[in-house]
């Protein structure tokens, strides 16, 4: 049996080269699909899980995504070398603040935060320095219009960018940095692609091509609620391109509460961009201008 991590570290600091415990706060979607393709890719320590609904969470434990159900989380992540937080962006702020008091330099911390900016200020200013664990913020971009530990899946990340946006200037102790570099392999082995994004630079590209969507998709399904809603028969005359175009809109509130709070500046921006674009189109109905709309859509669809 693999000796206690615990024991490993009073070898040195660089003893460790194996995550042998973690904790996952926030059973879901990307939670448990996390716990299955560690176990896909062959991770053979333990993994715990904790949920605010423990009925979420005993359907992780049944679809074998964590192997038990901490009864107490702070005590969990006290025990655990790296500690996952999938969950809402204002609960990963939640648990930076309370786990900053209960981690050290031996332990590592991350998340799959779908915003960037302020979980990565705060990693800056609790974590990542002399007798602080290490902090990676991450964010995988993966997912499921619906969310729920009943959806997980293994293959959720393969194909997938799995972004970060850590900080090459903070300094890390040698064991929390090993943990970094032992969870960015993992990331790999379970099938997605690793890109390193200054913040910012993260916040504003999400906007465009992760947000936007959704935003555009809720608002078309909204939209459509209220045109078309008291006809159920008009919703099949869409077809397939209605589906394709509506899917987001089926997704949670309670997640994109948060990007929306603390993304507005640069959804803002992309949503005003696309006001003008439509009203182009509109106002162009019936001109070349709208081949040419047609024409740059089509290209950036090839490219």
């Amino acid at each position: 049996m693999p000796r206690r991590w615990e024991e490993r570290c009073k070898e040195g600091p660089l003893a460790v080269r194996m995550i042998e415990r973690i904790a996952i706060f926030g059973t879901g979607l990307l939670g448990a699909s996390a716990g299955l393709a560690l176990r896909a890719a062959d991770y053979r320590g333990s993994i715990v899980g904790w949920n605010r609904s423990p009925e979420q969470a005993q359907v992780a434990l049944e679809k074998g995504a964590i192997d038990a159900i901490a009864a107490d989380p702070v005590q969990a992540a006290r025990e655990s070398q790296v500690i996952l937080l999938a969950t809402p962006v204002f609960a990963i702020l939640d648990w930076i603040e309370q786990l900053a008091g209960v981690t050290g330099p031996e332990q590592m911390i991350t998340d799959v935060g779908s915003t960037k900016a302020q979980i990565t200020i705060a990693a800056d200013r609790l974590f990542n320095q002399p007798g602080r664990a290490a902090f990676l913020p991450g964010h995988p971009m993966a997912g499921k219009e619906r969310g729920g530990a009943a959806l997980a899946d293994a293959e959720l990340f393969r194909g997938a960018v799995w972004l970060f946006t850590d900080n090459p200037v903070w300094q890390r102790s040698p064991v929390g940095e090993e943990l970094v570099k032992e969870w960015r392999k993992w990331v790999v082995a379970m099938g997605a692609k690793v890109i390193d994004l200054e913040w910012l630079r993260h916040d504003e590209l999400v906007a465009w091509v992760s947000h936007l969507p959704q935003f555009v998709a809720t608002g078309l399904s909204a939209l459509l609620e209220e045109e078309v809603g008291d006809a159920p028969e008009l919703k099949d005359v869409g077809g397939r391109g209605l589906r394709e175009m509506t899917r987001l809109g089926a997704s949670p509130y309670s997640m994109w509460r948060d990007i929306a709070h603390t993304n507005s500046e640069a959804v803002q921006k992309a949503l005003f961009a696309l006001e003008q674009r439509l009203a182009h189109i509109r106002e162009n109905l019936r001109t070349p201008e709208l081949r040419d709309e047609f024409e740059k859509a089509n290209r950036f669809r090839r490219e």
